[in-house]
């Protein structure tokens, strides 16, 4: 698959910013907080509402693309 636009959107660094937390937790001995939890779990949740958006979007211009 071709390489599609990211719409202007934070998606990588979103990306990013959940992998800096994941790694930081792995790093560390001791059990995870509810804090950090629910800090992965907003990135997360971002993440997947920009990829909706994303793919929403790519289609609307593959339509116009095909009309």
């Amino acid at each position: 698959m071709g390489s599609l636009p990211d719409h202007g959107l934070p998606l990588v660094q979103l990306k990013e910013q959940r992998r800096d937390l994941i790694v930081a937790l792995q790093n560390r001995s001791g059990p995870v907080g509810s804090w950090e939890l629910m800090q992965i779990a907003a990135i997360q949740t971002a993440i997947l509402a920009f990829e909706e958006v994303i793919a929403d979007l790519d289609a609307e211009l593959e339509m116009e693309a095909a009309a």
